[in-house]
């Protein structure tokens, strides 16, 4: 049985060890190992049993590690797969039990897929991709290190790009495609395709003026 530590002692972090735990009670999967975070007291306000083992800098992935990337922001994941995938790490695919995910969908590496998630069939997502409680339609694709939060709707045939973010509550219409490093606000209705870096709220979303 491989050790996981889980990469980020936020909020997401300790959520996701939650998760892990659930998985091992079903079939057990992995020795918890603890978070690594570059700030080493960052569980100190919290309650938790498991602690800050190390810094993501400095670690030294091992063969017998696995990793798990609790990290909200698709830049900052991407920041941090970089560091930890050129010292030879291998990071796991956190699939709650509750999740439904279609024999015909597909998904890259470090997928995360939170309870009651659904991923539905002959939909795709890339490498990174991280599956708050939200349907995912029929058709779909979800580019490498996008975010879907908690409680959005992506109805089916959506292309979502690369680093794309949705806030909570986002809905988006069939036949819609997201460019790539967009960023939907919370409760975004999208029925109209969005633009390569666009951000958008409102209803309809409408794409926020660029800062000078």
């Amino acid at each position: 049985m491989k050790k996981i530590y889980i990469v980020g002692a936020g909020g997401f972090g300790r959520e996701l060890l939650w998760w892990i735990k659930d998985i091992n009670k079903v079939q057990p999967t992995w020795e918890i190992a603890g978070f690594l975070d570059d700030d080493p007291h960052a569980l100190d306000s919290y309650e938790c049993d498991y602690g800050v083992v190390g810094s993501i800098k400095d670690w030294q992935p091992k063969e017998d590690e696995e990793f798990a990337l609790a990290l909200g922001s698709p830049a900052l994941k991407r920041k941090i797969v970089a560091i930890l995938k050129e010292k030879g790490a291998k990071f796991a695919t956190i699939i709650h039990p509750t999740a439904m995910l279609s024999e015909f969908a597909h998904h890259g590496e470090g997928f995360i897929m939170f309870p009651y998630s659904k991923l539905s069939a002959n939909s795709t997502v890339g490498d990174f991709v991280t599956l708050l409680s939200s349907p995912i339609g029929h058709d779909t694709y979800i580019g490498d290190y996008s975010v879907i939060s908690g409680n959005c709707s992506v109805v089916r045939n959506v292309v979502i790009g690369k680093d794309v973010f949705l806030a909570a509550g986002v809905c988006i219409a069939q036949d819609v495609h997201i460019g790539d490093g967009a960023y939907l606000g919370l409760g975004c209705v999208v029925l109209k395709d969005v633009k390569e870096g666009d951000t958008m709220f409102g209803n309809p979303a409408r794409p926020m003026p660029k800062m000078k």
